[in-house]
């Protein structure tokens, strides 16, 4: 089969995220499909920016619509939105040349690629696949303060719509969404769940930490440290402020708080650790995506931070999550999803309410188990995820769906 995917933010490992289209793509690759990924030559979210018009990555084919740079989000976001839509639409044979797709995903988190997608689908009369990552305009109307009369939110629902009313099939990676996509049109039995995941081979064949990552590890074991560990986004939306105010509450001088990453509200969170004068919270660089296995292996406890919003109601499915259970630690999670996975492995626990005392009080309860125990329940968690988040497992979910 031949497979064309539409992702403007599509990435790889060495390239940054997404990381979805990637895992997904390279499993199909394996099972004999042809697989070409269309995507923009810019992207927020990627570490580095793919230098030239394509790429072969793993037996994956990526070709790049070219964009201009942007900052995070405001307006220069919404141009390349429509800019690469706009491009993809007027000059779809430019990019994908004499592939002739069988199937045709659009899979950007926003449902402007529909149109183009739609498009080339008809062209070759192909199967039309609309993927939700998250649900837009909702995610901006709720997150960014958007009035839904908006110009910008009037044209995003007025794409999801259509989505739902022309795909062949829906793919959601949120499992609550089956209300939602009624009220805005879609037939219910287009509708099947293929949540995020984590990629088997890149926990195999993982790297090793750099040298003096490794020494800052091993000083803090040396002090009998018990290390809460924090991998990945340091934004508003992942609490980590409260994290930091929890630790100012920690009575046991051997738990340490270390945070990996990067984001907008790094700056900010080390201020306010420095301000409180906590010598008990670290913060260190991200690393490549191929070390996270290596650098949690490091820590006892994983920390999934994150402020109670309407958009749980539809589920969550976070890759961070399947990444601290394929490592096999327990899990303190701030939020309580309608799937809440963690209680559902029985892997950790959920501390209601966002306050930093009930933080701090669940930290101190977590890391008063015994070795055995929390080891127990990391394991419980590492069993779940094998079970239920294999990408190679997922990607054959996503096929059979598509076919039925």
């Amino acid at each position: 089969m031949n497979i064309l995917l539409i992702n403007h933010y599509a990435g790889s490992p060495e390239l940054g995220m997404e990381f979805r289209p990637y895992y997904m793509a390279k499993e199909w690759v394996k099972a004999g499909h042809q697989v070409l990924i269309v995507g923009g030559s810019f992207s927020h979210l990627r570490k580095v920016q793919p230098q030239g018009k394509e790429d072969l990555i793993e037996g994956i084919h990526y070709r790049w619509v070219k964009l201009n740079a942007y900052k995070v989000n405001g307006i220069g976001r919404i141009r390349s939105m429509f800019s690469f839509v706009s491009k993809l639409w007027w000059g779809y044979k430019k990019y994908i040349g004499d592939f002739e797709p069988n199937v045709v995903i659009a899979s950007s988190t926003y449902p402007l690629d529909i149109y183009p997608a739609y498009r080339i689908a008809k062209h070759f009369k192909a199967k039309l696949v609309f993927e939700i990552h998250d649900l837009w305009p909702l995610s901006p109307m709720l997150l960014g303060g958007y009035s839904k009369y908006h110009p910008f939110i009037v044209a995003l629902q007025v794409a999801e719509n259509y989505a739902y009313k022309h795909c062949d099939k829906c793919i959601s990676i949120l499992p609550n969404v089956r209300a939602h996509v009624l009220k805005h049109g879609l037939a219910i039995n287009k509708l099947y769940i293929v949540p995020n995941g984590f990629d088997e081979e890149e926990w195999r064949k993982g790297i090793e930490l750099l040298p003096e990552m490794q020494n800052f590890f091993y000083n803090l074991k040396r002090e009998n440290k018990q290390i809460l560990g924090y991998i990945g986004g340091h934004a508003l939306s992942n609490a980590l402020d409260v994290l930091i105010d929890a630790m100012a509450l920690i009575k046991n001088k051997d738990i340490v708080a270390v945070f990996v990453g990067k984001g907008n509200e790094k700056e900010k969170l080390m201020n306010d650790a420095n301000k409180q004068g906590l010598n008990n919270v670290y913060f260190l660089d991200p690393v490549d995506k191929r070390m996270v296995p290596s650098l949690l292996k490091e820590m006892d406890v994983l920390y999934l931070g994150g402020k109670n919003q309407p958009l749980y109601q539809y589920g969550t499915s976070q890759t961070k999550l399947f990444d601290y259970m394929q490592a096999a630690k327990p899990v303190i999670q701030t939020i309580s999803p309608p799937n809440n996975y963690v209680a559902e492995a029985q892997c950790g626990i959920t501390i209601v309410g966002d306050g930093a005392l009930a933080v701090a009080n669940g930290i101190e309860k977590m890391m008063n188990y015994s070795k055995q125990e929390l080891g127990e329940m990391g394991m419980r968690g590492k069993l779940y995820c094998n079970s239920h988040f294999n990408y190679r497992k997922l990607s054959f979910d996503f096929m059979k769906y598509i076919n039925e």
